[in-house]
């Protein structure tokens, strides 16, 4: 009978373990990035590596909260997410492993990567400010600070506070202009809302078209996905903040997870992610920019134009994210 219950034990671990299983020629990979958008990419590695990529998509806080469920079990060889502040959680949390790399070094830029190597930017959103072309003057703008100046009040839209990448953009502002300052600015902001913020960057972009607000801050894709449905909406991009700190910017990325079952092949994966052929392919699927700068943008996206981009470590967009929300939380943004 102890025989008996032996094997069956040994026959249910076995069973349980199968899915977890991973052959040698292949990574498994968590991604926070849409299917549409890595699909391709991983279809064109296989076929010019022989390597398989299996995948699981997902939000970024279940698949954290999955990598730590799992611990040294997870089959998943990389994370791949949007938002520094986003990479920072699951380095800070521990499930990301340094990848010592010179191609990932010399492919991203130092002010993209963290800076224990843990994660890797591969493509840059911008968050920026857009107008009404029909009621605003461009020459009437100048920074991100200057929106809360009196002359836009009742002219602002926004986008909720409870949205990353409006943490990520008031984290970063402190890091470049102190807490105090920057809590003033969102003050302003706030006074200035001509309507209470948007669930989204694309609802506010149709609120100025419509003509409830003038201005507002977006990432730049949205406004691409929008300006490829209406070719003639009549919206600009300014890049703001051209004399002192640049445009705020923010990465997807990816990063080698601690307990990898393949770290070499998924390292290969990274690695071929920041090249050229990679690049393009990353970046133009969803008009962002490559963050290897040595790739030129999608057309549509290279037609926007050039600016000058904040280079204060991207990683600080985590580090202060808590500081923010209780900063935007104060000042009233909601």
């Amino acid at each position: 009978m102890t025989t008996l219950i032996r094997i069956l034990v040994m026959t249910l671990t076995t069973a349980l373990a199968a899915p977890l299983a991973q052959a040698d020629d292949e990574v498994i990979v968590y991604s926070a990035r849409k299917e549409h958008l890595i699909k391709p990419l991983f279809d064109a590695y296989t076929q010019k590596t022989g390597v398989a990529i299996r995948y699981i998509t997902d939000n970024e806080g279940a698949l954290l909260a999955r990598l730590k469920a799992e611990g040294a079990n997870t089959p998943a060889d990389m994370l791949m997410t949007v938002d520094a502040g986003n990479l920072w959680q699951a380095a800070n949390e521990g499930v990301l492993a340094s990848t010592a790399s010179k191609v990932l070094e010399a492919n991203i830029p130092e002010h993209l990567r963290d800076p224990e190597n843990r994660w890797f930017g591969l493509s840059i959103r911008a968050r920026t400010i857009v107008y009404s072309t029909d009621r605003v003057d461009p020459g009437e703008l100048s920074t991100y600070e200057a929106l809360a100046d009196e002359k836009w009040r009742g002219r602002v839209c926004l986008r909720t506070s409870k949205k990353v990448y409006n943490q990520s953009l008031v984290a970063m502002m402190i890091a470049r202009l102190g807490e105090p300052r920057t809590e003033k600015v969102v003050e302003g902001w706030v006074k200035n809302l001509a309507t209470p913020p948007f669930s989204n960057d694309t609802k506010l972009m149709e609120a100025i078209a419509a003509g409830q607000c003038d201005v507002g801050i977006v990432n730049t894709y949205y406004f691409g996905r929008l300006q490829k449905k209406q070719p003639g909406i009549k919206l600009a991009l300014f890049w703001p903040n051209q004399q002192d700190g640049g445009v705020h910017v923010n990465v997807s990325g990816a990063g080698i997870t601690k307990h990898a079952k393949h770290p070499d092949a998924a390292t290969a994966l990274l690695e071929w992610l920041s090249t050229a052929e990679a690049q393009e392919m990353f970046a133009g699927l969803n008009m962002e920019y490559p963050a290897n700068p040595a790739v030129e943008p999608d057309p549509i996206v290279a037609a926007w134009g050039g600016f000058k981009e904040d280079t204060i470590n991207v990683s600080k967009a985590g580090q202060l994210q808590s500081t923010a929300v209780m900063l935007m939380d104060r000042a009233g943004y909601r």
